[in-house]
Parts: structure tokens; C-alpha cells; sequence
């Protein structure tokens, strides 16, 4: 695994954060730290780093944590494609670098078991000895992700692209109809009156 500067979260630190350990938080903490090595960059103190992630899935948590990158300060940009694939931009430099999982990976490949112990412990029908092997197959798994040469299962390259331009922030101004607070770059001006987005699509 790369080695882990002291700045850098830990992968309990991600644990902590998202709620529970698993392959897809485990995922997504790997992609994030090949990322930042890729890149010779430490985590986002403020908006320094960009995130573009193709999916919702647990690993985002991990990235989150890993990375710096928060929805919150906006430079964590969602693209929902499903597709495991993470793209981190430093804007001091504009070098970007796309980490994505190969088609020829899956869990399966690493714990042949884990599929099935985790299918009888989702659909709520392990026995108690079941789901003490099904935590032990996780936490097997999570550790081969970490460990296992990362070129296993990544694709890692240095791509271009347009470097996001810091967030702008916008003053809130009042629906005409629920008068719930709105920001005005998402006001929608229908009948000559402006409306947030929920307003604007409710039916008479």
C-alpha cells in the first residue's frame, strides 16, 4: 500500500466518519490516496484540491475524509454515471489525475465467499455464527483492497481537464410561494412571480 503521511486520515479515520467499514468505503480511500500520491499533494485545507466522483456509493465518504474535498465547499462535484471512478484536480497547478476501477476487478476476485455470506446476512436470514464469518470476510476484503498492489484493480492516468472555478456565493431571497428562503441563482420566474424549484414544477 502507499505509504500514509501523518497528515492523512486513516482508513478508521473513514470508519469513524461513514459508520461502518466496507469494500466500498475501502475502495474509495485507496482510489483517494493514489490520487494525492499521483498528484504529490496533501489534502484540501480549503478549496486547493477538486473532486469529481461518478457515483454515490460509500467510497465518496472515504474521499470526503481522505481528500478534503467536501460537498459543502463545493469543490466535491457529484456526476451520477454509477461508475467508480474519481478524478482529483489541484488548482494551484491544474495537474488532475483519473483513478478508476477496471473492469476485470471485483470482490469476488479477492474473497470468492464474500458474495455469498453477505447475500444471507443482507436478506436478514444469517444465523449469529454466519455473521461473526460474514464481518470476518469483510474485514479480509477491506484489507486486501488496501494492500493489494493497486494496479489490481485501478486504472491510474493523468488526464486535462478545465480546472472548476471557485464557488460564488449568492444572497437568498424569498419564494413568492412557500416563502422558504431560495438562492437567487436557482429562482425560477414563472407568472411573474419567483420561485424556488419545488414551487415551479408543483402542479395547480
Amino acid at each position: 500500500m502507499e505509504s500514509i503521511p501523518s497528515a492523512i486520515p486513516s482508513f478508521s479515520d473513514a470508519v469513524a466518519f461513514h459508520g461502518h467499514s466496507c469494500p466500498g468505503l475501502a475502495l474509495g480511500y485507496r482510489a483517494a490516496l493514489i490520487a494525492l500520491e499521483e498528484l504529490r499533494s496533501e489534502p484540501s485545507h480549503d478549496e486547493e484540491l477538486v473532486a469529481i466522483v461518478e457515483n454515490d456509493a460509500c467510497g465518496i465518504d472515504a474521499l470526503q475524509v481522505i481528500t478534503g474535498c467536501t460537498a459543502g465547499k463545493g469543490n466535491l462535484i457529484f456526476l451520477d454515471y454509477g461508475k467508480h471512478v474519481y478524478t482529483l484536480i489541484n488548482r494551484r497547478n491544474g495537474k488532475a489525475v483519473r483513478v478508476a476501477t477496471k473492469a476485470a476487478f471485483s470482490t469476488e476476485s479477492l474473497d470468492p465467499g464474500f458474495g455469498v455470506i453477505r447475500s444471507k446476512v443482507m436478506a436478514g436470514n444469517a444465523t449469529p455464527e454466519e455473521k461473526e464469518q460474514f464481518e470476518k470476510h469483510r474485514d479480509t476484503l477491506c484489507h486486501s483492497i488496501l494492500t493489494v498492489p493497486y494496479h489490481d484493480i485501478f486504472s491510474v492516468r493523468r488526464v486535462d481537464v478545465p480546472v472548476p472555478f471557485p464557488v460564488t456565493t449568492y444572497k437568498s431571497v424569498p419564494c413568492d410561494c412557500c416563502g422558504e428562503m431560495v438562492a437567487e441563482h436557482r429562482v425560477v420566474t414563472a407568472h411573474g412571480k419567483s420561485l424556488c424549484i419545488p414551487c415551479s414544477e408543483r402542479k395547480e
